[in-house]
């Protein structure tokens, strides 16, 4: 199963939580002195706030995978679509382990999809 990811970068994480919490009627499934994030059910989406990064606004979006048989499905079909993609590989970002792959919307917004393996203590 997938999940949609959207990760906003934000000047305030204590009023960006407040706010967020209530339009999600939820509070954030962790959260760290720069980083809080939702793990919402209906609808299916991860998202992500962040005040480490440094434009305002939607950061990036993305699709999180449970199975890294899902990423690499995703990850050949661009890559057979010569999309551009570049692949990370294992890495640790926004606090957790992941296998990561990367393309660029013909608008330039970034995608990341994504498997999760483990939580991690660190940002980056």
């Amino acid at each position: 199963m997938k999940r949609f990811h959207i990760h906003v970068g934000v000047k305030n994480l204590e009023n960006s939580i407040a706010f967020y919490s209530t339009l999600f009627g939820e509070k954030p499934s962790k959260v760290k002195d720069d980083y809080a994030k939702w793990m919402l059910e209906d609808p299916k989406i991860n998202f992500a706030i962040s005040s480490r990064i440094i434009k305002e606004g939607v950061d990036h979006l993305g699709i999180q995978v449970e199975e890294s048989n899902e990423l690499n499905d995703i990850k050949n079909r661009l890559k057979n679509a010569d999309l551009g993609v570049y692949a990370e590989g294992e890495t640790t970002c926004c606090y957790a382990e992941s296998d990561k792959a990367w393309v660029k919307d013909p608008s330039g917004i970034a995608w990341e999809t994504y498997h999760t393996m483990n939580d991690a203590e660190v940002f980056s």
